[in-house]
């Protein structure tokens, strides 16, 4: 049986979040956006000192074998707060331990502890075993997602 520990990132941990991000880019095949630009040091020390940024991972025998990030956003019309799970993997060898529930278990805590009402996720059409998961866990909305630009796209 392997040793996990499940933790949230720190200032100091700029090398354990690389290694949360290459899990990423290897998990969802996408080195461009987690692994060919990394942050810098002192940036991902700025980043994990935010309150409302929360980075977990677990690790076992010293290696990441899974991760989350979530971000706390905080709400206009009650006084409350809800968490956005934005990144969620699990290494491909160590799926369906529990890995990723045990995550999402750690963040209830700390959900509990800055008062948020609810968590949430978003998941892929085809994406099953995270669709899977994530209905186990809570109750299904079915919406649509829009990325919409920063920059003025229209034609001259």
């Amino acid at each position: 049986m392997h040793n996990r520990e499940l933790r949230r990132l720190e200032p100091g941990d700029a090398a354990l979040l690389g290694s949360l991000n290459r899990l990423f880019g290897r998990e969802f095949d996408d080195r461009p956006t987690y692994i060919d630009a990394p942050p810098g040091a002192d940036y991902v020390a700025r980043l994990l000192a935010k309150d409302h940024v929360h980075a977990l991972v677990a690790i076992e025998d010293g290696r990441i074998v899974g991760g989350l990030v979530a971000y706390e956003l905080q709400k206009f019309e009650q006084e409350r707060c809800e968490i956005y799970i934005y990144d969620l993997a699990v290494a491909a060898e160590k799926r369906r331990q529990g890995i990723a529930t045990a995550l999402i278990d750690y963040l209830r805590g700390i959900a509990r502890d800055r008062g948020a009402w609810v968590i949430y996720v978003q998941a892929d059409h085809g994406d099953d075993a995270a669709i899977t998961l994530y209905t186990k866990l809570g109750a299904r909305e079915d919406v649509m997602h829009f990325d919409i630009p920063i920059a003025d796209q229209s034609p001259a």
